[in-house]
């Protein structure tokens, strides 16, 4: 599938790196300052955060696409694990920050890659330093979520089929849906999503990239630990609108980590940092001044 314009420039504003004899589409950008680490979600890529690095100019900033995802290889027999995608993480945040600390922002499945994260600093296993995190709109307790029509059917005996079949369609209609009425899906956006989700053939992989939720479910009592017992600075920030990552899950959440700073975003839907950057950036910005006051 062909890449629209917009996504071939972001593209070109990266390069790709080698992991494990995978192509991993890396951005980084220079600056300075705490490097930022963004982790995206599913079944989008680092794309998503776009908008909010526009915002960010002059800030050191790694974001990459997760093996299967985006600009990434797409191995059609990879057994697709979190575990994996964190061991990549920690190799690109080591190899592109040595000896630094940094900062975590991770949405949707990005917040469990995160919570990996915390549960190897835990273990002292981790290859880097995490000055803080925050962590925003993902289903950790999966039980509180409620999981689109789509997530459903790749979960099923059905899965295979629902991603060889899926359409453009069908995609703009069921992401949109987990956008806010007030900042609904554009056209472009759409367009671009739907291509990097094609691009080397990834359609096919939906089935296989959704194992991540039965890995919530699996790892629940690690992860859940992890957000109760990691001793660094924890934030979280909240699209209230978010019709699969409800407020029921910042609940939950909250329940884990009693008194955890958390920034309610009314009005918006699943994905603020495509709908509105500038409430992402300023959720950042409170989060990292809260760490260095305290």
């Amino acid at each position: 599938m062909a890449l629209t314009q917009r996504v071939i420039d972001w593209q070109n504003r990266g390069r790709s790196v080698d992991f494990r004899g995978h192509r991993i589409h890396v951005f980084e950008q220079e600056g300075e300052g705490l490097p930022l680490v963004m982790l995206h979600g599913f079944p989008s890529s680092s794309y998503d955060w776009q908008p909010l690095i526009d915002r960010l100019e002059g800030r050191r900033i790694l974001a990459f696409d997760f093996l299967g995802f985006g600009l990434s290889d797409k191995p059609r027999n990879h057994v697709y694990s979190l575990a994996w995608q964190a061991d990549l993480a920690d190799e690109l945040v080591r190899s592109t920050f040595p000896n630094e600390p940094v900062s975590l922002l991770a949405h949707d499945m990005g917040t469990s890659v995160a919570t990996e994260l915390f549960a190897r600093d835990l273990e002292r296993k981790l290859g880097f330093d995490i000055d803080g995190a925050l962590l925003f709109n993902g289903s950790i307790v999966l039980a509180k979520a409620s999981l689109t029509r789509s997530q459903k059917v790749l979960r099923s005996r059905f899965g295979g089929l629902a991603a060889k079949f899926s359409s453009e369609r069908i995609f703009k209609r069921e992401f949109g849906a987990i956008f806010s009425p007030d900042h609904p899906l554009s056209p472009d956006e759409a367009a671009d999503q739907w291509s990097l989700i094609g691009y080397n053939d990834g359609r096919a992989l939906g089935h296989r990239l959704i194992h991540y939720l039965s890995e919530r479910e699996r790892l629940t009592d690690r992860w859940h630990g992890a957000i109760r017992d990691w001793k660094g600075s924890l934030n979280l920030a909240w699209a209230e609108l978010d019709p699969v990552a409800t407020t029921s899950v910042l609940e939950a959440l909250i329940e884990l980590r009693p008194g955890v700073p958390v920034k309610r975003l009314p009005g918006l839907g699943h994905y603020p940092q495509i709908e509105d950057p500038d409430a992402i950036a300023a959720a950042l910005a409170e989060a990292e001044a809260g760490r260095a006051s305290g």
